[in-house]
């Protein structure tokens, strides 16, 4: 895609917010779905809710996803891969890419919970702010996430498991699967940490898996930790992989998430800004080796 080119599809998704806001939900309910698995039952799916919670720093870049043209550019090349199943994201996010024609064939799984905010007090308090579970089924939105992060000494944590709760309640009675990604978190001085040990890691599953009045319908959405089998050891939940930052060595980083698949229970990968802002800048490259770890052995887009 050449810059003009993309340029010229920018300026027609801004048209088209402006003159026919109704295109959206034409755009959406005209997309081609799919099955959630198919195939060799494993899903590969791109992130990109991180902004709505003003997260928007990449390694050592404060700002990095702030151009959301840019991001867009991205996340197509991303989505032009045979391999990525689907893409993460908030309302705006997914209604621009649907508006771009980039949602065909592919899972749309919607982010609920951004209220708490990137550095602000109010933090641990993670209200839903954004999808919920009848605009999902009704937009034909495949897949929920919401984000849960424990923290044992800050009261915002108990209003954010009951909203969890309820929402995991909502989508099992919808039928539509809802990833939970949990983290034991603490205040560390103005900043709110999440504890990546594996015990941590291991309880926090824990306490997400028991959430709700069924949990037929959750998936986990775990880090990879060491000893991640004793970590998917911890549940019979379905689980893909959070890929996490772009700062460790990238090698290290899909070596991990290699051995990580291996194992019992986990089903894939979701990955935002470490493949789509990779230290060498190549976006197709990194998408590549990523989706050749989930899929070892592609037959084709469609027979999956």
């Amino acid at each position: 895609m050449t810059i003009d080119t993309w340029t010229d599809r920018l300026a027609g998704l801004r048209a088209a917010r402006v003159e026919d806001p109704g295109a959206i939900g034409t755009a959406l309910a005209a997309r081609r779905r799919r099955p959630v698995l198919r195939g060799d039952g494993r899903l590969f799916i791109v992130a990109a809710d991180h902004p709505a919670r003003g997260a928007l720093a990449v390694g050592g870049d404060s700002t990095a996803m702030a151009d959301r043209g840019e991001l867009l550019r991205r996340l197509a090349i991303a989505l032009e891969h045979p391999g990525v199943d689907g893409v993460l994201g908030t309302p705006d996010i997914i209604d621009d890419l649907a508006l771009l024609g980039l949602l065909d064939d592919r899972i749309v799984v919607g982010s609920m919970n951004r209220g708490g905010l990137r550095a602000s007090r109010f933090e641990m308090d993670d209200r839903f702010t954004a999808y919920d579970v009848p605009t999902m089924v009704a937009s034909g939105i495949d897949f929920a996430k919401t984000l849960l992060r424990v923290n044992l000494d800050d009261p915002g944590t108990a209003p954010t498991l009951e909203s969890t709760g309820r929402v995991v309640t909502d989508a099992a009675r919808a039928g539509l699967p809802i990833m939970l990604e949990p983290f034991m978190s603490r205040w560390n001085g103005d900043r709110v940490v999440n504890d990546l040990s594996t015990d941590a890691v291991v309880l926090s599953v824990a306490i997400a898996a028991g959430l709700g009045a069924s949990s037929a319908s959750t998936w986990m959405k775990l880090p990879v930790v060491e000893d991640m089998e004793r970590v998917m050891a911890a549940t019979t939940l379905p689980t893909l992989l959070l890929g996490g930052d772009s700062g460790a060595d990238p090698d290290d980083t899909f070596a991990s998430w290699q051995d990580a698949l291996a194992l019992p229970g986990v089903r894939g990968l979701t990955v935002g800004r470490t493949l789509l802002y990779p230290p060498d800048g190549d976006v197709a490259g990194a998408v590549d080796i990523a989706a050749r770890l989930v899929h070892p052995n592609p037959v084709s887009d469609h027979s999956r």
